[in-house]
């Protein structure tokens, strides 16, 4: 591994005994990893439904390492069963103690390994609000969303301050995966050193000073912080919390369970004279002592009794523009129709918590149910994706085997095996993949284009 000169005389300096065994580890193989998505299965389910050998990941109760190559082209993937992530980046997401109901934003959250299992803890209550600052990235963090079922989110693309200006002390929980020199990613990404070339320390700490300004003021009384990265620098860590608390008084260091792999943040490591107490309930994961590129955590919680600051409802949209989604409704589902109903354009959505999303860029305003067509309503494939086979009153099966399940994913037309015309919700087993609307026996494919293998 050709590692620059600068970078490893730091981590001598830091690591000192343990520096052999850091730089032996990038001889290592890469642990891959997969995460089971509670809102579909759980992860003993997940484990005797694929045909590849699973190990548990020790911090993460629904995670699991993988040799497989090529999981994302199972097409249990396509179901959102499960979400593939690196092992140490599950950390973050599983010590967050996330409760439902909570009000939770995810402020780099791009390209949603931790909204995904957010969400999953959520289990469909609450809200979710995933952000990140980039336009492109938001593209893939909107596909694993919708890919998931997750049906409480708003996806935003807006700066910290933005969104400070909207939510003032609105969440119990932010994730603030902080944008960082990457160092964890050296072993995995050669690309990764380079940017540590370009994009080094001083420059990182900056947007992350930033990040933390804005996510203090967005919290609740009571409500916790959880500050993440990929990289070994103590600029950036136990240094960049040290500062934050002797800024913030009101804040204080909270544990969490290290028994799976996480060591004690390093009080020695921070080059200050002033050192907050309890900087050692901040936590690591190194790669000579785990199987994985390692992480760094810590969860900040906010002094105080919560407040419980609300956001302007959103005005109810008017019932005379849904009688066409009313009518499907009640000839195709189980279940009720949602609440909070906005209507842009001709796209409806419902919005958790009836959130007023005004003067934000929003990706996704909440779940999208589908389109209001002439005389009709068109559902679409993320409304597919947050059900359950037993929400739907027709629904059409494929087994893993079976070729019609593939030709479904390629976006083909072709005989199903039903007498009913209309509209079907298509499955994996029990598992929703899509919609179909049959006619005369016929499947006419309603598999969303970008998705199709």
């Amino acid at each position: 591994m050709d590692l620059p000169i600068k970078y490893i005389e730091k981590m001598q300096n830091l690591l000192k005994d343990d520096f052999d065994k850091y730089i032996k580890s990038f001889k290592d193989k890469n642990y891959q990893g997969l995460r089971a998505n509670t809102l579909k299965i759980n992860p003993s389910d997940l484990k005797h439904l694929l045909n590849f050998d699973l190990e548990p990941i020790p911090w993460c109760n629904t995670g699991f390492y993988y040799e497989d190559n090529r999981p994302a082209k199972s097409p249990y993937y396509n179901a959102g069963l499960f979400y593939i992530q690196e092992p140490s980046a599950m950390s973050t997401g599983a010590m967050l103690p996330i409760e439902e109901n909570d009000k939770v934003l995810d402020m780099c959250a791009a390209p949603g390994g931790k909204s995904t299992q957010i969400a999953g803890k959520l289990n469909g209550t609450g809200v979710l609000v995933t952000n990140d600052i980039s336009a492109t990235r938001c593209k893939a963090l909107l596909k694993n969303i919708e890919i998931s079922g997750v049906y409480n989110a708003i996806i935003t693309n807006e700066t910290p301050k933005n969104l400070a200006k909207k939510f003032k002390g609105y969440f119990n929980k932010i994730i603030v995966d902080a944008p960082c020199s990457g160092e964890g990613m050296f072993r995995k990404d050669k690309e990764a050193i380079k940017s540590w070339e370009t994009h080094k320390t001083d420059f990182c700490c900056n947007l992350q000073r930033e990040i933390l300004y804005y996510a203090k003021d967005m919290l609740d009384n009571g409500g916790i912080i959880a500050y993440s990265t990929c990289t070994f620098a103590p600029e950036e860590n136990e240094q960049m919390i040290n500062e934050f608390l002797l800024q913030n008084t009101d804040f204080e260091l909270i544990d969490f369970d290290k028994s799976s792999g996480f060591e004690n943040g390093r009080k020695e490591w921070i080059n200050e004279n002033n050192i907050v107490p309890d900087i050692e309930k901040t936590g690591r994961l190194m790669p000579y002592k785990i199987k994985g590129e390692g992480h760094f955590l810590a969860l900040l919680r906010k002094k105080g009794t919560p407040q419980n600051q609300d956001i302007v409802k959103i005005k109810q949209t008017n019932k005379k523009e849904l009688i066409d989604m009313k009518i499907f409704f009640k000839e195709n589902l189980n279940i009720p129709m949602y609440e909070n109903i906005e209507i842009h354009k001709t796209s409806v959505f419902s919005i958790p918590n009836g959130i007023d999303l005004s003067g934000l860029r929003v990706v996704r305003s909440g779940f999208y149910l589908g389109e209001l067509k002439t005389k009709r309503f068109e559902p679409s494939q993320a409304f597919a994706m947050g059900l359950k086979k037993d929400d739907a009153k027709y629904t059409i099966s494929f087994n893993i085997n079976d070729e019609n399940l593939t030709r479904y994913l390629k976006g083909e037309s072709f005989q199903v095996d039903t007498k009913k015309d209309g509209w079907h919700l298509i499955c994996i087993d029990k598992y929703p993949i899509g919609w179909g609307k049959v006619q005369k026996g016929r499947l006419k494919n309603k598999y969303l284009s970008g998705w199709r293998i």
